[in-house]
């Protein structure tokens, strides 16, 4: 599947686990994909913070194949390859205000940081913002980075199904710190507790990509086609003739398209051809109206 788009959600729309085949080549995988991402604004990679993978993300299966291909041709670097996965993301959807304190004695010095946030979405696009309203030095100055680390290790495995979360705003508005059990690592350790749980009461969800899908195909197929992509959950927009041809245009989850070009060209005996590119991202529905958002994404990232 091919896409390119300049809206592009962050981070690309589809993902793979890479490896390296000899252990000996990961310094030397690594420098390549930097380079690589370098040279390709669309293309990204980044290591798994539960499995430890390098996970590459880009515009679409042909996209990363070429990736894959320039590692083996390019950089003498063979590589295991994982199946191609939607690049789900995560968005709070509400405003919540939390407060968390991280207390720990263990004989000599302990651990004391207490901090409370508020996180809120941010508008689609814009991203993560972090920023500090702490007044009257209810958190010295020297522990705010800290404590945006903190909320930065979170960004990249959400609390839905361990995806990149996207699209939101946090603000700290107050805490407590302790002369001498208070460090830097208290208030990192600290802020990470209190985004993850903020998350969740923000009612996090599971967004996908969401894709304005082409199909030319002569008229005998318009009626399998149509039929074909409505099964893919998805809504049509149109049906219009552009020179012998008939053109259908729908809106179809990207998680839907997979296998797509074979599956199109049996349908239509090899006679029609279709285009791809990303529309917009929208909230997965669940499996069950019981279930947590989208089940079946959480097994992929396992």
């Amino acid at each position: 599947m091919a896409s390119s788009d300049d809206r592009l959600p962050p981070g690309g729309l589809i993902e793979i686990a890479i490896e390296p085949k000899f252990k000996a080549d990961q310094e030397k995988l690594s420098a390549a994909l930097t380079e690589l991402a370098a040279e390709d604004p669309t293309f990204g990679s980044s290591t798994d913070p539960e499995s430890g993978q390098t996970i590459l993300r880009g515009a679409g299966e042909l996209h990363l194949d070429s990736k894959v291909s320039l590692l083996r041709r390019t950089y003498k670097v063979d590589t295991n390859v994982g199946a191609p996965q939607v690049a789900f993301r995560e968005r709070v959807t509400r405003r919540v205000e939390h407060s968390y304190t991280h207390k720990k004695q263990t004989g000599g010095t302990g651990q004391f940081a207490a901090i409370t946030i508020i996180v809120e979405p941010n508008e689609p696009g814009k991203g993560y913002e972090f920023e500090s309203k702490i007044v009257g030095g209810a958190v010295p100055d020297r522990f705010i980075p800290a404590i945006e680390t903190g909320v930065r290790s979170v960004l990249a495995s959400g609390v839905v199904a361990g995806f990149p979360v996207v699209d939101v705003k946090v603000q700290l508005v107050d805490g407590k710190y302790h002369d001498i059990d208070s460090t830097e690592l208290a208030f990192e350790i600290a802020a990470r507790a209190c985004f993850r749980q903020a998350l969740q009461e923000g009612r996090s969800v599971l967004l996908e990509p969401v894709m304005r899908v082409e199909v030319t195909t002569p008229m005998d197929y318009i009626g399998a086609v149509t039929a074909d992509l409505k099964l893919r959950r998805g809504e049509m927009q149109g049906q219009g003739v552009r020179g012998n041809a008939n053109v259908i245009t729908a809106i179809v989850p990207l998680m839907n398209m997979f296998g797509y070009v074979n599956d199109l060209r049996e349908t239509s005996r090899g006679r029609a051809t279709f285009t791809m590119q990303f529309d917009h991202s929208a909230v997965a529905p669940p499996d069950d109206d019981n279930d947590p958002p989208f089940p079946p994404a959480i097994g992929m990232r396992g």
